[in-house]
Formats: structure tokens, sequence, C-alpha cells
């Protein structure tokens, strides 16, 4: 309580029907052509169509950029932020997963600030506000529609930066549960272990604050709950409201909060090697816990009893307790079941080990990692 903290968030509308209020806000932050920032998937599960119609239904004009791929890759930021000036853009709307939510934020700071989005990695290094945002997000996961961070992927050098700033946090969220009916059992799964993920690093962070706290903590709880019940019941809309609100309130932490090694070493894998980013959270968390542990074993004991209390239980005592609730939740998911699709070789392991304990995210890990100790991780994780 005696450190100093700020606090950064962006106006949120939550419930279902909030994207078709798309056009409404659109409208009140002056708008006259707006980017629709989306991907070919979202366009197919009809979601495009909602919000085209909100638009329509204020006369609002607007053009289409779908060509985002899952790790929004640099040069389809820049390619965004010529279509955004071609066609005489004033707002961007972003409306998918947190792939299209960065890649538009990464459009917003080029098409304000020009040079090439490589150039913005790193904390507050964006001069200039980027336009009017409204992120809309489809799935439960990434947050970004209420977070501060944009990652994007560094192509010339398969790596992800982390770009951090004010600047980033959207104008409006329209975060609307009912988007995530049309989610596959897989991405429902990879997207909830993030935000479990988001949740845990900002509880540990060495930047936590009481207010992240309770963020975190609720978001636990919410995915110790909820996620188990969303994989047996994909359709039940109440279920996903629980998951969508735990990735909002998880945002809302690790925004303020940041992350730690876990991100920072699943944001190298997805960079080299195109992994994805959910998965690979799950698949560390376990491990990088155990490594943390000694930092703060109190606050791992809370996250264990969090956990465990959501599902009525007790935890075990010491690092069994939070090793054993991790072992339910990401065992529910099944992501562990071929490992095969993850395989890496011992030379790989150093080299990410390297190029992760440069990522942002690993200054505020619990406990100060050595290059050495991280390729054990990586081995133990993904050498079978």
């Amino acid at each position: 309580m005696d450190v100093l903290r700020k606090f950064v968030a962006p106006e949120f509308v939550f419930g279902s029907g909030s994207l078709d209020l798309a056009g409404q806000y659109a409208d009140h932050l002056g708008g006259d052509t707006i980017l629709l920032v989306t991907d070919p998937g979202i366009k197919k599960a009809g979601w495009c169509e909602r919000v085209e119609a909100s638009l329509k239904d204020k006369g609002m004009s607007y053009v289409i950029y779908d060509n985002i791929l899952p790790n929004p890759r640099d040069h389809q930021v820049m390619d965004g932020a010529e279509f955004y000036k071609t066609h005489d853009c004033d707002v961007i709307l972003a409306l998918g997963g947190g792939s299209v939510l960065d890649a538009a934020k990464g459009i917003g700071i080029i098409v304000s600030n020009g040079g090439h989005i490589l150039d913005y990695e790193g904390i507050d290094r964006i001069p200039r506000p980027i336009p009017p945002l409204i992120c809309i997000p489809t799935t439960c996961g990434s947050s970004a529609d209420v977070s501060q961070f944009a990652i994007i992927t560094d192509t010339g050098n398969s790596k992800k930066i982390a770009i951090v700033s004010k600047a980033l946090v959207p104008d409006i969220a329209l975060v609307d549960p009912s988007s995530l009916v049309t989610m596959e059992r897989d991405l429902l799964s990879a997207v909830s272990l993030d935000t479990l993920t988001h949740a845990i690093e900002a509880y540990v962070s060495t930047a936590h604050s009481f207010i992240t706290d309770r963020h975190s903590l609720g978001a636990i709880s919410l995915i110790g709950c909820y996620l188990p019940k969303a994989l047996e019941n994909p359709d039940d809309p109440d279920i996903l409201g629980k998951l969508m609100q735990a990735s909002l309130e998880a945002g809302l932490a690790f925004s303020n909060a940041s992350l730690g090694m876990v991100h920072a070493m699943a944001h190298v894998l997805g960079g080299l090697k195109d992994f994805p980013h959910g998965e690979c959270n799950g698949l560390l968390l376990k491990e990088v816990c155990e490594y943390n542990y000694v930092s703060c074993p109190g606050r791992y004991d809370t996250i264990a009893g969090t956990l465990a209390a959501s599902h009525g239980g007790t935890p075990e005592k010491g690092i069994n307790g939070i090793l054993s609730e991790l072992d339910r939740v990401v065992g529910a998911t099944g992501i562990q079941e071929d490992m095969s699709r993850f395989a890496l070789t011992k030379k790989e392991c150093g080299k990410l080990a390297e190029l992760s304990l440069q990522d942002i995210c690993s200054v505020t890990n619990p406990r100060e990692p050595a290059k050495d100790e991280i390729t054990k991780i990586y081995e133990r994780t993904f050498i079978r």
C-alpha cells in the first residue's frame, strides 16, 4: 500500500448484444470512414455482418481489412496502416481475437507516428496518440480489448515484440459473451489458459497492487470453476459469460501489473516456431510456477486456495497445492495429449532461453531467472 501504482483501463460495455453498439460508439467518436479490422474466420462466423449492420444503421461508411493471421506479423500491420491511409479512415474498429486486436493497435501506431512498427518495441515509446479505437473481442483470452499491450511478430528475426503504452488502451471495449459460441473446443481451451496465465502472473508480478490482486484472484476463481464446465458444456451461454468475465478481469490485472516468465517464454516460442500462444502458456505454466514458488510461496498458496475453492476443494499444503490444482485445470483441456506438435531440440531450447530473457515480461517475474534455468524448463516441457 505504500508503493505508488497507476491503473489504466478503457471504458467498456459488458453483456450480450454489446457488439451491436459498434455503430453508436463509432458515431460518438466522430467517425466518418471506419477501418474494420478482422479476419476471415470472424467473417465466416457471421459476427462481421452484425457489426456492419450496426455501422450501416448509423449511416457510417467503412472498409474492411482482414489480412490478419494468428501471431500477427509486422508486414500485416504495415499493410493495414497503408490501407487506412488510402481510404482516408478516421476510426479503427477491431473485431476478433487477440491477433486482430493487437494488429489494429499496431496499425494505429503507424498511422499516427509513422516509421516501422518494430521501432516501437518497449514501454512508453509512442509519442502521438493513435486514432480512436473500438475493440470487440470474440475470444476469452487475450484481453487486448482492455490492455495497454500489443504483441507483434518480427518476421525478420522470428521473434515477438511487446509494445506497452497507455496510448494503446482502447477508447471503448464492447465485450459480448455471446460471440464465444462459435469458438471450437481447442481454441476455447487455449485462450482460457492464456487468461489463467495472465491472472497468475499478474498476481505474483513484482508490480502487482491491491487493485490488480482483486482482479487476478477473481479471474483465477472463475477459470477454476467454469473452464472445466465449459469444456463439457460448450454451448452454455452463462458459462461462456463467466469465461469472458475472467478474461476481462485478468486483462485489467496484467495490463497494470505486467506478466512474467511464462509469457516471456511463450512469446519467443510463438515468434520462432509459430506455436499457438495460449497453448504455450498452458504447457509452461506449471513448470514456471514450480520454479518461482520459492520467491513468493504465500502468493502461490493463495492461488492454490482460490483454485481449490472454485470447485469446493481444499488444496494440498506447500508447492504441491499449486501444482495439483494446475494439473486439474490444464489437464481438463487435453493440450498435453499430443506433445509431438511441440517438439524442440536442445539447441533450440538454449536459443529460446536467451531470447526469453530479453522479453519485457521477464522484468516483473518474481524470481530473477538465469539462462541455464530457463533452458531446463524448456527442455523438461518440450523434449520427450
